[in-house]
């Protein structure tokens, strides 16, 4: 991934600019889900178990705007 310094910017800028465009392609995430191994079935579990916590949180807002 590259980033160009434009004329006038600074490193700051440009530095923030590179962070927005890193979390945007999601690569730090990618790397991290991929620095060890996962089975198959753990990754299914883990995902249900994703599941269930999101629809749970999304009760308890609904339960609460009600």
């Amino acid at each position: 991934m590259t980033v160009v310094l434009k004329p006038g910017e600074s490193q700051g800028a440009l530095l923030k600019r590179f962070r927005k465009a890193v979390s945007r392609t999601r690569i730090l995430s990618t790397y991290r889900k991929k620095r060890w191994f996962v089975s198959k079935g753990e990754q299914r579990r883990r995902e249900r178990e994703k599941a269930i916590r999101r629809l749970r949180r999304r009760q308890v807002r609904k339960q609460l705007h009600t």
